[in-house]
């Protein structure tokens, strides 16, 4: 084994030499090493250097580890950390970046991107080819390559030309005249001299090529400007007609400096307004009521059968408008509540023959719940939930359009989102709304690698919808984070001020320099608690439900305030919503007191159940328009024959023959009292409605049928599952075991052993006897011993165990590599070896 002493010749060793607790910080870290979990730190170094690991651990860096590794990119491979530093702050310093420095790299070491101590630096060699800038994939930080990469294919003799024409005596290889030069482009005193006898004109082109891309066209034959630098390599050619600046000049030009600006502190997130707490939260309370009444109202317009599932799945651009029309908002907008609603298991389609969506019997049960606790319910499921409604009315991949409810809308970079900008929220003064710009800002710095620099904007997207559906569901008042949304995050405590102030070098980095995990970090019992106390605080804020109107005398109904179930239930029958808002506002119509009377009420009940919630006295008009509705509410019946009308006054009937009207009935008279029909009773139904009359259906033994509307709901269904971004984040159970199963596994594969196998191959290969007296032996010394198993399935592998007990033709033996106790079969057991005395 390596001296622990000594610097770790690989990435393995690195891991081998950390502890418990920062093996695990990496796999919480990067959760795709440990699955599945590997067999020892070798295989975990390996896994932690492929390419897929490497892509997904830098698209979790902020922008200044970023940097930091894009640094040690273009440096020396190993670099010291003075070479990385002169990088990062430049020839002349930076406070910022020394102060900042030292966390960059000790996050990037902590996520196995970078290992070795600071005099020897070494860049994953696949985050390497990632970052180190070539032809076909330029580095962020605009350098080109080195001199000696440059010259690679050059002639010796050209390069001693040029290291002539720089002013440095010839050497005898090619090699030393490249180290030569390049000693004299990071020497800045030596190359400040060279330049200040550049031509003005050769200095315009160099400044032109200091930032990147670093390479330029020239012709066959160069202007005297370009064949000034080409005759000193500071232009070096490439190809036929293409020249670079190599990185020693670009640095020296640059002053050291690797990118044109280094962000070692993440811009601050600026309060666009200042509200008072108490404005905030009462604000958001209306919103949130808002929102209830809002979901409410959707599965109530779908109660009795929602829109058609189409073929594909989801909502139809003609049902989508329908439903916005029918909730007064915006089609974006409906379809955040649709989706919302489905997120959350209150609606799905009813999986039948023909169809459609409705509501789900959770609906119900949603709605026995109080207020504050279904608020909190749509609350957590919007905060977690991966579908994205913003998504609506795009295309996909395929350029199919993605409709509400439809498949595709599962982006799982949303619930990340969605709790870090509230988080931002959060770091703000109480009652401070930030500005949309500098959210974006900081969201950008934190991932840079996933902006819309590198051709995907869903971020900036995402985080701009977060701060729209925030409003509208009251997790947010005016912009600000409302005490309710603060607990809902688990934050029952105001986050310190000092997170969003400008950092000193000595001072500690804030906690959101570190990546972010997929999602929110609370666990479900911290959400359940974290959901209580948000329907906690914003119980008292919610309006309490009135059990009374105010009727008027233009046959309208004023609720000034949210209704009682009940009250709110049998005003929805008998009356229509003319206007919502703080106050609803209600119209009586003979249609509306029609379908009371259709659901089995009587005259004499409306006007009890008007008289008992009324604040005001029953005024006249309602009074009578409820009397003549009744009054000539069922004095025509409607049967099937297909249909069939019958009343006892034929004058009636002669009426209703001779209205032109009724054409398209296909009436005919069968008696005195009885008409016939052509179509179905419904149709009969509303077509003599449409001509005002006031018919009721009756059934086959003459009664009165009483229509009930039905409630129509799915079978049971779950909501549906979040999709995770890559593998979740593992909880310290399970990291525990992993680490044990790790280590084990190690000791198995690292441990000296006395003896080498008898035999070819990795496992020891020893007698039956040989095998049994050592076994024997170790129960007597306690010792541990390296044996080759093969199980039933014909896998061979490689334990360390002790022995206990060695009887019956087994082995029982605490195992090392499973750190548990085991027996083995003896004749399962190849080999047996004795480890090294240390």
């Amino acid at each position: 084994m390596s001296d622990p002493a000594s610097p770790p010749r690989s990435l393995a060793e690195a891991l081998r030499a950390r502890d418990d607790a920062s093996l695990a910080v990496l796999l919480r870290a990067r959760p795709d090493l440990i699955t599945p979990v590997p067999t020892d730190l070798t295989q975990l170094a390996t896994r932690a250097g492929t390419r897929a690991s490497v892509v997904r651990a830098l698209e979790r860096l902020d922008r200044f580890a970023l940097q930091t590794a894009e640094a040690l990119a273009v440096a020396g491979d190993p670099a010291p950390y003075e070479e990385l530093l002169g990088l990062m702050a430049g020839d002349e310093g930076d406070p910022a970046v020394e102060g900042a420095l030292p966390r960059a790299v000790a996050l990037l070491r902590e996520q196995a991107l970078v290992w070795g101590d600071d005099a020897r630096l070494r860049l994953v060699r696949t985050a390497r080819e990632l970052l180190t800038p070539t032809p076909q994939h330029p580095s962020p930080t605009g350098l080109g390559p080195t001199v000696r990469e440059a010259t690679s294919g050059m002639s010796p003799g050209r390069i001693q030309e040029i290291v002539t024409a720089a002013g440095l005596p010839s050497t005898h290889d090619a090699v030393s005249a490249v180290t030569a030069l390049t000693a004299l482009f990071t020497d800045r005193h030596r190359m400040s001299a060279l330049l200040s006898g550049a031509p003005a004109e050769s200095l315009d082109v160099l400044t032109r090529l200091i930032w990147g891309p670093p390479y330029g066209q020239v012709t066959a034959d160069p202007a005297p400007r370009l064949r000034w630098l080409l005759d000193r390599g500071l232009l070096l050619p490439t190809t036929p007609g293409t020249v670079v600046l190599p990185r020693e000049v670009a640095l020296h030009l640059r002053g050291g400096h690797a990118h044109r600006t280094t962000e070692p502190l993440p811009p601050a997130v600026a309060a666009a307004a200042t509200h008072r707490p108490q404005v905030v939260d009462a604000t958001a309370a209306g919103q949130a009521y808002t929102a209830l009444a809002t979901v409410e109202e959707l599965l109530k317009d779908w109660d009795e059968g929602g829109p058609s599932v189409l073929r594909a799945g989801g909502l139809s651009v003609r049902d989508l408008k329908r439903t916005a029309v029918a909730l007064d908002v915006a089609e974006p907008v409906a379809a955040f509540w649709v989706e919302l609603a489905y997120a959350a298991g209150l609606l799905a389609s009813d999986g039948e023959a023909d169809e459609r969506y409705a509501a789900t019997p959770a609906y119900d049960e949603w709605l026995e719940q109080p207020p504050d606790r279904r608020w909190s319910r749509l609350a957590e499921t919007w905060l977690t939930a991966t579908r994205t409604s913003g998504l609506v009315g795009g295309r996909d991949a395929k350029d199919r359009t993605l409709s509400a409810l439809g498949p595709g809308l599962d982006r799982s970079a949303a619930p990340e989102v969605r709790h870090r900008v509230l988080t931002l929220l959060a770091g703000l003064p109480e009652g401070a709304a930030p500005s949309a710009e500098s959210v974006l800002a900081r969201l950008r710095w934190e991932r840079p690698l996933r902006g819309p620099q590198q051709g995907d904007d869903l971020r900036a997207q995402l985080a701009q919808w977060t701060l729209a559906e925030a409003e509208m569901l009251g997790v947010t008042g005016r912009g600000a984070l409302s005490a309710h949304g603060r607990a809902l995050l688990g934050a029952p405590e105001k986050p310190h001020r000092h997170e969003e102030r400008s950092a000193g070098p000595g001072d500690k980095l804030p906690v959101h320099h570190r990546p972010a995990p997929a999602a929110a970090t609370l666990s479900p019992p911290e959400e359940a608690a974290a959901s209580a106390a948000a329907a906690r605080l914003l119980a008292p804020l919610l309006p309490e439900p009135l059990d009374h109107v105010l009727l008027q005398a233009d046959l309208t109904a004023v609720a000034p305030g949210p209704l009682e179930r009940p009250l709110a239930d049998m005003l929805g029958v008998l009356a229509d919503v003319e206007s919502k808002g703080g106050a609803t506002v209600y119209r009586f119509t003979p249609g509306s007191v029609r379908r009371a009377l259709d659901v089995g009420q009587s005259a004499s009940d409306l006007h009890a159940f008007l008289a008992a919630h009324s604040r005001t006295p029953v005024p006249q008009p309602l009074t009578y328009l409820i009397d003549d509705v009744s009054r000539r509410h069922g004095h025509l019946r409607v049967g099937a024959a297909s249909a069939y009308v019958r009343c006892d006054d034929d004058a009636l009937l002669n009426e209703i023959l001779a209205d032109k009207r009724a054409a398209g009935l296909g009436l005919r008279r069968l008696a005195p009292t009885v008409l016939a029909a052509q179509v179905d009773p419904a149709a009969l139904l509303d077509g003599l409605r449409a001509m005002g009359f006031a018919p009721a259906a009756e059934s086959a033994e003459g009664d009165v049928l009483i229509t009930r509307a039905l409630a129509h709901r799915t079978p049971p269904r779950t909501a549906p599952e979040p999709v995770p971004e890559g593998p979740p984040v593992p909880d310290a159970t399970l990291l525990s075991a992993a680490i044990r199963a790790i280590r084990a596994g190690d000791m198995a594969s690292t441990t000296p052993r006395k003896q080498p196998p008898l035999s070819g191959g990795d496992l020891p290969r020893t007698s039956s006897a040989e095998t049994l007296a050592t076994m024997q032996a170790a129960v007597l010394t306690g010792e541990a011993l390296w044996i080759g198993y093969v199980n039933a399935e014909g896998s061979a592998s490689q334990r360390v165990i002790a022995p206990l007990r060695v009887e019956g033709g087994f082995v029982t033996a605490y195992d090392h590599t499973a750190d548990e106790v085991r027996t083995y079969p003896l004749h399962r057991v190849t080999g047996v070896a004795e480890l090294a005395d240390d």
